[in-house]
């Protein structure tokens, strides 16, 4: 089925969104559910914002799923959320590429088990011509992890004498990220009431509009995506520039 975008008004949209989706096990410890029922209501939450990002006319759409610090988690919660994982890749795949999606994951996958390693390159690789939706997944993933990756390489070009340092600006510099070609976010929303970045995309959101929700992540809809679009058109982005 072809989604048509909507529209807001005022604009522009949001060209890219990110979401830190956070309060799973919140919202599972507040109706007496192991934690893992809220991670697969999670997961029900993520399909629907999924879908309704093509609908509201998001071109670029990257979510927090794990982070490098959650690997500190008990390890029966880090095994299922895992397995959740798993499922998601071989079950869901399909109607991402009927749905023209594209699927990128950014992260460190080397604590990641090889078959999930397999399963998103398979997964990258047949979605990578779709163009409806890029979707980007950051697991295992920290910012700063990302940018002292970066550092590393960048200073390997130099030792190798492929890189004059005097060559090295924010623009080159962003070229070494693991979203090098993928826009900046116009847009991040972090849900469950927390109000920080907690080491997503640092780099990247340096000028994005921060929007906090109380809703917890499973609680999280469609139309509370587009009650934090409408609120960034509201905005007036100056990128550090006097008000007009």
């Amino acid at each position: 089925m072809q989604l048509a975008p909507q529209h807001f008004d005022p604009a522009p949209r949001p060209l890219h969104v990110a979401i830190i989706m956070d309060g799973n096990g919140r919202w599972a410890r507040a109706r007496g559910l192991l934690r893992t029922r809220g991670h697969k209501r999670g997961a029900d939450a993520t399909r629907a914002v999924v879908s309704g990002a093509i609908e509201l006319g998001i071109s670029y759409l990257t979510l927090f799923g794990f982070s490098s610090e959650n690997w500190r988690r008990p390890r029966d919660e880090v095994d299922d959320l895992m397995g959740l994982l798993r499922m998601y890749l071989r079950s869901e795949i399909a109607e991402l590429h009927r749905n023209g999606i594209r699927l990128r994951v950014i992260g460190d996958r080397s604590r990641l088990a090889r078959d999930i390693v397999t399963l998103i390159e398979n997964a990258e690789a047949q979605t990578r011509a779709n163009t409806a939706l890029n979707l980007t997944v950051a697991l295992s993933y920290g910012a700063r992890d990302e940018i002292t990756r970066a550092a590393k390489r960048i200073a390997a070009e130099v030792v190798a004498g492929r890189l004059d340092p005097d060559d090295i600006g924010e623009e080159s510099f962003a070229k070494y990220l693991a979203t090098a070609d993928i826009p900046d976010p116009d847009l991040v929303i972090r849900t469950s009431g927390e109000k920080r970045l907690s080491n997503f995309l640092l780099w990247q959101s340096a000028y994005a509009e921060l929007v906090f929700t109380e809703k917890l992540w499973p609680d999280f809809t469609k139309q509370d995506l587009e009650d934090a679009i409408r609120e960034y058109c509201r905005r007036e982005r100056r990128y550090g520039a006097a008000r007009g």
